[in-house]
């Protein structure tokens, strides 16, 4: 092979069945969490045409009407009134399986990891955000596909939408966009017309102040398997957890062996995916790596990490085990420390339209949109000693 490469990160928009599946799971957590901060839950959902099926395990003082959160969002991914993507919030069948925990198993202050757990956080210097530049790019896409299609500028299109990016890259590092796909459902007439309104409507303002943009090679392919069926539950069936590229890195490194949405921040595969990112990302902010990937293992029974490693894909400026050497230095990674200084549980009960909730479409990482603590910066300082 020559110094050039492709690589390839996909985005959904929230009427993609899994990305609904996530955004119900979170919402129906975060309402627990309203009433009952030190709730311990876990929720599982699943839509098919016509049908949202709701699990949940919780150990709460709270009691919250799952089948009225799954209608409510379901309605704003897009799926208010039949339309092109079939499902109807308002009428399909919602069944709801709910068992409860003994009141002890509620969160604990200090809480120690109840099982082993590999977590992974990435950063890289090839965006302001410190993300891949793949899977930053599918998501600008297709959050603006998604506004676009809102607002109607798109014509009849269904809600649920996937985005692919391909980027050529030189030497390892980003050089221009090669492709863009997209795949959705519709009217046959909204869709012959969509190629044109793509460009104005969507990668216009998606890549407007993007690190990369269009050029004359950039292939933009429509449903190039063929024509798509409506999209979205009638189509397709979702299920919670099943994006983890899209929730983390694009698959551009090592990603998360379990879903992120669904459970409470205090679950410690969870907060060890964020811990992690947050820990990468400082290394990279600090200049110590141009692109760094952190590992955190967590034993059961235990407050602090088994191990911590970093590797630097040979960007690194100091051995790898010094930078870990610092990062324990610089911060305390037991769970109950993380929890209190990212203030999680305080900022799921409390935040505004929702905190778990906008994390489960658009990615839990690389968010220059939120203010996610641990997107913050504030080790680097410290990390460069």
């Amino acid at each position: 092979m020559g110094p050039e490469s492709v690589f390839v990160s996909e985005s959904v928009t929230p009427g993609h069945p899994d990305k609904l599946c996530d955004l119900i799971a979170d919402a129906v957590v975060e309402a627990v969490l309203r009433q009952d901060p030190m709730a311990a839950a876990e929720v599982e959902c699943a839509v098919a045409s016509g049908i949202v099926f709701l699990a949940a395990r919780l150990a709460a003082r709270a009691a919250v009407d799952m089948p009225a959160i799954a209608r409510e969002v379901a309605a704003e991914a897009g799926y208010a009134e039949p339309g092109p993507g079939g499902f109807d919030a308002r009428r399909c069948s919602i069944l709801t399986s709910l068992t409860e925990l003994p009141e002890e198993e509620r969160a604990e202050e200090d809480p120690l990891a109840d099982e082993h757990v590999n977590a992974f956080g990435f950063a890289c210097d090839d965006t302001p955000e410190l993300m891949p530049m793949p899977i930053l790019l599918a998501h600008r896409v297709a959050r603006a596909f998604d506004a676009a299609r809102a607002a109607g500028r798109l014509g009849a299109l269904s809600p649920d939408a996937k985005v692919q990016v391909a980027v050529v890259y030189r030497d390892g590092r980003p050089l221009r966009i090669g492709a863009v796909t997209l795949i959705c459902g519709g009217e046959e007439a909204a869709r012959a017309a969509l190629p044109g309104l793509l460009r104005a409507e969507v990668l216009g303002p998606a890549l407007a102040g993007a690190p990369l943009g269009l050029d004359s090679a950039t292939v933009l392919a429509v449903n190039p398997g063929g024509v798509a069926r409506g999209g979205g539950p009638a189509t397709h069936p979702g299920l919670t957890g099943r994006k983890p590229g899209i929730d983390s890195y694009g698959e551009f490194s090592r990603q998360p062996q379990a879903a992120l949405s669904g459970k409470d921040p205090g679950r410690i595969d969870r907060l060890a995916a964020y811990a992690a990112r947050w820990a990468a990302k400082n290394l990279v902010a600090a200049g110590l790596a141009a692109r760094c990937e952190v590992h955190l293992c967590y034993a059961p029974g235990r407050a602090e990490p088994a191990s911590l490693r970093v590797h630097g894909y040979g960007t690194a400026r100091l051995p790898e085990a010094e930078l870990a050497e610092r990062l324990l230095r610089a911060a305390d990674f037991r769970p109950g420390a993380l929890l209190r200084r990212m203030d999680l549980r305080g900022r799921a009960a409390a935040a505004p339209g929702g905190f778990l909730r906008a994390l489960a479409v658009y990615g839990h990482v690389g968010r220059s949109d939120l203010d996610l603590p641990w997107e913050a910066t504030e080790l680097a300082a410290a990390l460069r000693g």
